[in-house]
């Protein structure tokens, strides 16, 4: 494959790698931002009913107010969806309850005797930790607590919807100019949504900014990938992951400092607008211009990086003739029209498609399972968010040490094995053991950020340049579909608290065998055409086949040796 030769002519590690890389990737810091704000503009604060209009209990104390007003809950708490239909005067009867000095308020009463109601004059929210959230802008409590999981699940719906869209449009018109509109798109959506009236202008806000989301992944790893030679491509990769890595830090400062879920919103989406400024610099892959028929546009661009890198002269030496004659072979394989239908096309093709799509499925799902919903562990949200987020720092150099020493298809497989074995041993755990049950999840949560660095990697490594950005499209849809599903698994939770569990450390450990059958790409170059990935398949099983026949041939002779002494 020529391309890599032509990349060292122009200079393939010099200044304008690092000038490209720097700029895709920092985008790219606020995409964690985005992909986990509902963690923090959807936490649910501690709320009661409000007491009615013109209430007698007014000019009370808060809390004596809140105990002649709202029941108390099988735990003791105050009922978060229920209050008596009058004022429970009688509880500050002697014998029932006293008021202590201070205000405070004991009880021994039974309060469930009285005649109870719904929350008729909405709910009273406790703002000290959170100023405001969409959850106590549109009451999304108890009936309409439902609202909250679906609010995230378009979000998702929106990023699966984009990884079709951006994934085929992109092969199509280019990585460069769908990049552009992602950004656009994720500026123009992030700010509708921190100004949106209502809860569903919210949502579809929310899916616009999950499309481009979509969008801005794909196209910043191709733009990434296919500008850097196959040498530092595991380096280069997973440094951009650790981009990702940095955005959840950034967010719990950012939810730390910004308590207001609307101006939040707002921070995480206007640096956007600064990024599709200056992705007006970038320049379109030359791999896929080559491979398209721009030949012309490809050698444009060779010369540019050739210029940047300080090498003028060698970069003059291209011209079209050079590139059309150096590439016959994949342009030929390349004509014609290329869909996501050629993913399923060939054996190999089959293959790597299938395999993908469920180790990607698999990841999300219980990725998403564990990162969704903060609030569960019982810890500050800033705080397991910072863990959660600094656990993938030595996650991820664990894993990029295993793909360039050991190779990408066993370190994949066993970084989505170890994530499964982490939920499942949270199974035997008491559920009062909440350190023990957190840690857990933490190395759990490691593995598969781990497993998702190398899927990005892997993926881009498979999958042909013609058909490259489909690909990706399709298993990071596949991503978003196990996205989508992971919350829907907590319902049968309700009557079986082991099912979830069950299913979240199941399902990847099974994926983790089926990546085994994915062919090994270290130290391989890009394939750019369909051809090149079968190739690439035939020849490793004949590598396979090869060492199998002399395994059996030494042990005939070792046999033979035997009889013979």
């Amino acid at each position: 494959m020529a391309f890599g030769d032509i990349l060292e002519q122009v200079g393939s590690t010099g200044r304008f790698q690092v000038v490209h890389v720097t700029l895709l990737c920092a985008p790219i810091l606020m995409m964690a931002s985005h992909n986990l704000l509902q963690n923090f503009v959807a936490a649910v604060p501690p709320h009661f009913c409000r007491a009615p209009k013109n209430s007698s209990v007014a000019h009370l104390d808060p809390q004596v107010a809140l105990l002649l007003t709202v029941p108390l809950d099988s735990a003791g708490k105050p009922s978060k969806c229920q209050r008596y239909s009058v004022p429970q005067w009688h509880l500050l009867a002697g014998n029932g309850t006293s008021v202590e000095a201070g205000g405070t308020v004991s009880s021994t009463l039974d309060p469930l005797s009285a005649d109870l109601q719904g929350c008729e004059e909405g709910w009273e929210y406790d703002r000290t930790e959170m100023s405001s959230t969409i959850i106590s802008e549109w009451n999304l409590v108890c009936s309409s607590r439902s609202l909250k999981q679906m609010g995230q699940s378009i979000y998702m719906g929106g990023v699966l919807v984009g990884a079709v869209v951006f994934g085929g449009l992109s092969d199509r018109f280019g990585r460069r100019i769908l990049l552009l509109i992602s950004y656009l798109l994720m500026a123009v959506g992030g700010t509708c949504a921190a100004f949106s009236p209502t809860f569903h202008l919210f949502c579809f806000f929310r899916f616009l900014c999950g499309m481009a989301l979509s969008g801005l992944v794909l196209n910043s790893f191709s733009l990434i990938v296919e500008w850097i030679p196959t040498h530092v491509r595991t380096v280069v990769g997973t440094g951009s992951g650790y981009c990702y890595t940095m955005g959840q830090l950034i967010l719990a400062g950012m939810a730390y400092f910004i308590r207001d879920w609307r101006w939040l919103t707002l921070a995480v989406s206007l640096p956007y607008y600064i990024a599709f400024l200056y992705s007006w610099w970038f320049l379109e892959s030359s791999r896929w211009l080559i491979l398209n028929g721009k030949s012309e546009e490809a050698v444009k661009n060779l010369r540019t990086v050739a210029r940047i890198n300080g090498r003028r002269a060698e970069g003059e030496k291209i011209n079209t003739e050079l590139l059309q004659e150096s590439m016959k072979k994949e342009m030929s394989c390349s004509q014609g029209t290329h869909s996501a239908l050629d993913l399923l096309r060939t054996p190999a093709m089959r293959t790597i498609t299938i395999s993908l799509c469920f180790v990607w499925f698999a990841t999300s799902f219980a990725y998403y399972g564990l990162s969704m919903d903060l609030q569960k562990f019982g810890v500050d949200i800033y705080l397991i968010q910072v863990i959660f987020g600094a656990v993938d720092i030595p996650a991820k150099v664990v894993i990029t040490v295993s793909m360039s020493m050991i190779g990408r298809r066993p370190s994949q497989s066993a970084a989505i094995i170890l994530a499964g074995f982490m939920i499942l041993a949270n199974l035997l755990v008491p559920y009062d053991m909440q350190v023990v049950r957190t840690t857990l999840a933490v190395l759990g949560k490691g593995c598969l950020a781990a497993s998702f660095s190398c899927c990005y990697l892997y993926s881009g490594e498979l999958f042909p340049t013609i058909i490259r950005q489909n690909g990706m499209g399709w298993v990071s849809m596949m991503a978003r579909l196990g996205a989508m599903v992971a919350p829907l698994i907590l319902i049968p939770g309700e009557a079986l608290a082991w099912l979830p569990g069950l299913i979240y450390g199941g399902v990847p450990i099974l994926a983790g065998g089926v990546a085994l059958f994915l062919p090994e790409t270290l130290a391989m170059p890009l394939p750019d055409t369909i051809q090149d990935a079968e190739e690439r398949s035939l020849s490793e099983k004949s590598s396979k086949s090869l060492k199998k026949g002399d395994i059996v041939l030494k042990e005939a002779n070792n046999s033979l040796l035997k009889e013979t002494v």
